[in-house]
């Protein structure tokens, strides 16, 4: 058997390839390694600037739908002048913001004139007094006609006492429908019937009720009021009655259970363990009835001539005037701007409701 021996006089095969590596080619190696290296590196990019990344990202978001507002306008600026009515042509934007200018300016002289018939009741009543006929003196409110901004904050008012009624009667019905199945067997047929009914249904049966329990000739609201706000809370405290029964009934009934073990009352179990659970379905309940009861309200203000928003595009209507368009165009850009509005508050009370969640 051949064995194979070492000649220590003879460079093994490591040495000769070290020893093969020229000088040029070793300074080469290391140049290129120092150029690459990322602590000399001239090419590499620094991190992204998270502020300018987020304003970035903002402006992407409003592109498009700038894109789609810019492009609505200029169709309707192009075909508003091909369309002929009875009081001329359809206004374009441009007609509609000078309306809304307009009634801004007539807000600004109702106000001045408010000013002035008070501060000449005032001075009549001072007279009086110095003249020493106490008698004379008058504390009359002022009689103007109101303005839009007037008729807006009515509107308002009006939809927040409709949706404060709907939610206060709409939720504890829907927990114990959703709580008990019985209940909500027994409720359901009413339900299904009484939620397509629409505003003008019930606006007459409002009134004559309404009409019968209020008789005093100054009362604590008006009556036209109080149809409105009722007839808001009728159409609009469906979708919190069942959305609130639907958030009930699907509650893990493990959470259940342990409120049994724990032997918690029904007012603890209520307020620890079902409204937290079903708090998300409550609230989407609930922006969805705020949504309703905002475009039940413009007709219920029409017919009820509650003086707001309604009662406002019903006027114009009927004074048939060449503003009287352009108005009414300007108001109805008001009522969904008001109404988007209303709609991001409540997903932001959602959010909100939904992050504080202790269940």
């Amino acid at each position: 058997m051949a064995t194979a021996y070492l000649d220590p006089n003879e460079p093994s095969s490591m040495q000769a390839e070290t020893e093969s590596v020229s000088p040029t080619e070793t300074l080469a190696d290391a140049a290129v390694e120092v150029e690459s290296s990322p602590e000399t590196s001239e090419t590499e990019q620094a991190p992204p600037n998270p502020v300018l990344a987020k304003v970035k990202g903002f402006a992407s978001d409003l592109l498009w739908p700038i894109v789609g507002i810019v492009s609505f306008l200029g169709l309707w600026a192009v075909l508003a002048p091909q369309v002929d009515t009875s009081l001329g042509t359809l206004p374009g934007p441009f007609e509609v913001a000078e309306a809304g200018a307009g009634l801004y300016t007539e807000y600004g002289a109702a106000k001045e004139a408010e000013a002035a018939f008070y501060a000449q009741q005032d001075a009549n009543n001072a007279a009086a007094i110095a003249a020493g006929n106490p008698g004379a003196v008058r504390d009359f409110e002022y009689a103007g006609p109101p303005t839009f901004l007037d008729q807006i904050f009515t509107s308002l008012q009006t939809v927040a006492l409709g949706f404060v009624l709907a939610t206060i009667f709409a939720v504890p019905i829907g927990l114990m429908a959703g709580l008990s199945s019985r209940f909500n067997a027994a409720i359901n047929p009413l339900i299904q019937i009484m939620k397509p009914v629409s505003p003008l249904a019930w606006l007459p049966i409002v009134t004559m009720v309404i009409s019968a329990m209020i008789t005093s000739a100054d009362p604590l609201l008006p009556k036209a009021f109080v149809i409105s706000a009722l007839v808001v809370m009728l159409c609009s405290l469906w979708p919190t009655l069942i959305n609130t029964a639907v958030g009930t009934s699907s509650i893990d009934k493990d959470l259940l259970n342990v409120g049994k073990v724990l032997r918690l009352g029904w007012f603890a179990k209520l307020t620890r363990l079902v409204l937290p659970a079903s708090l998300p379905y409550i609230f989407t309940g609930m922006r969805l009835s705020l949504g309703v009861g905002w475009m039940v309200l413009i007709a219920a203000e029409m017919l009820a001539q509650n003086p707001g928003l309604g009662k406002f595009v019903w006027d114009e209507f009927q004074n048939g005037s060449s503003l009287s368009l352009a108005r009414i165009m300007f108001a109805v850009v008001v009522i969904g701007l008001i109404g988007f509005l209303l709609d991001r508050t409540m997903m932001s009370l959602q959010s909100l409701a939904s992050k504080n969640r202790t269940v």
